[in-house]
């Protein structure tokens, strides 16, 4: 079944983010309006500051909007109290940033687990670290993997709560060209897998060709929206 087949599990309308007041504001977004649907592989292009990470960061509970609708499933974020939140990021959304954040001192394994322990359904350390391909590497600390290993690590600790959603903030950035692929095609492996919906900042050319779309941000605004038939046919649509 394809994505655009089944209910979004988000509605976002007129999404809108300012920070600060008066002269000193800044709006971050500017109104934006799409849906994304589960099993999505959804890539974020555009320019330092032109909202992408804002975006990201309303999509995960992380900030509230200033103006506009952010609708997950039922649940109304965009008036969410904190606690409500709190429970939707560890519940629902896996966070993979550029840093890895791995804890020098605990095995691959291990740093997989602190997530596993606070979570009500999530899957073994072992089958989120074989689902990235490090079935190998489980037992070793954060020094002895390569950037790349451990960034695989930090998606294995995203997914291992059995997210819906993995939100991904230039996963890539710190990695050369060969690296990259490998951990983008772990990412795409865990969408295609276990129909997670994945939403990815990248400039990774080669991530925006395996995405089934990809939007263009510039001035805190959608500018351009590509439609992939995965590893088909391209389609424009205009702004």
């Amino acid at each position: 079944m394809s994505p655009a087949a089944t209910s979004p599990l988000f509605r976002v309308r007129g999404l809108a983010r300012v920070y600060g007041e008066g002269l000193a504001a800044v709006s971050a977004l500017a109104g934006v309006d799409f849906d994304l649907h589960a099993r999505e592989l959804v890539v974020l292009l555009g320019a330092s500051g032109s909202g992408k990470s804002t975006l990201l960061n309303q999509l995960g509970g992380l900030d509230s909007p200033t103006h506009g609708s952010l609708q997950y499933r039922d649940w109304d974020l965009g008036h969410a109290g904190e606690a409500e939140l709190t429970q939707f990021r560890r519940n629902v959304v896996g966070f993979v940033f550029q840093a890895y954040n791995l804890i020098p001192s605990l095995t691959a394994r291990e740093n997989v687990a602190l997530i596993t322990e606070l979570c009500a359904d999530p899957m073994a350390p072992e089958e989120a670290l074989h689902l990235v391909g490090l079935s190998e590497r489980m037992d070793h600390f954060p020094a002895q993997l390569s950037g790349g290993e451990q960034q695989r690590v930090a998606i294995a600790r995203a997914i291992a709560k059995r997210p819906e959603v993995l939100l991904c903030d230039e996963p890539t950035g710190a990695l050369d060209v060969h690296t990259g692929i490998t951990v983008l095609e772990a990412i795409e492996r865990i969408n295609r897998e276990l129909g997670t919906l994945a939403v990815i900042i990248t400039h990774n050319a080669i991530l925006a060709d395996m995405a089934d779309r990809v939007f263009t941000l510039s001035d805190g605004r959608i500018i351009h929206e590509r439609v992939n038939t995965r590893r088909g046919s391209v389609r424009d649509l205009a702004w």
